[in-house]
């Protein structure tokens, strides 16, 4: 009998926010592998932290933005294959919206943010072939269409924030 040793497959969990304001949206452009791409203020959630402040956190660093989150958009799954690795990665992304505040002055933006932008609905449609992720665009008609879910819908243990 041949014993096999499997490995657990694990997403990456990343939160973002639909930030909306005057019927514009706050974006980021970075700089990704695949060149320059628009994205929610995104990131990957940190040890130690819910996904609510890792959301904080994220778009206070690629927009210098204080960000207070209201609701939960929703809970998405997507699996991104990188054409030039080959790397295969599964997100699970949680995303709240919410309200910025006035951006820190002279607060740098996390590396490989180049600038922060507010596009119209009609905009980031547009711009679909510049998306970092097909995401971006799913999160911000989930919210136009007013899906809000309370933020105690995600539960946080004391364990995770214990360090």
């Amino acid at each position: 009998m041949m014993c096999t040793m499997q490995t657990r497959w694990k997403p990456s969990v990343t939160v973002a926010a639909v930030i909306e304001r005057q019927g514009r949206f706050l974006l980021v452009e970075e700089e990704t592998p695949e060149g320059l791409r628009l994205n929610n203020p995104a990131g990957h959630l940190d040890p130690g932290e819910s996904p609510l402040q890792g959301c904080a956190r994220e778009v206070l660093e690629e927009t210098a933005h204080p960000f207070l989150p209201h609701a939960l958009v929703g809970v998405y799954l997507s699996r991104f294959v990188r054409e030039s690795t080959g790397e295969d990665v599964t997100y699970l992304r949680f995303a709240y919206c919410g309200d910025v505040g006035l951006p820190e002055p002279g607060r740098p933006l996390d590396q490989g943010i180049v600038r922060t932008l507010w596009l119209t609905a009609d905009e980031v449609r547009a711009s679909a072939d510049r998306h970092r992720s097909p995401l971006l665009l799913r999160c911000m008609e989930d919210y136009l269409a007013g899906c809000r879910y309370p933020l105690d819908l995600v539960y946080t243990d004391s364990s995770v924030l214990a360090r």
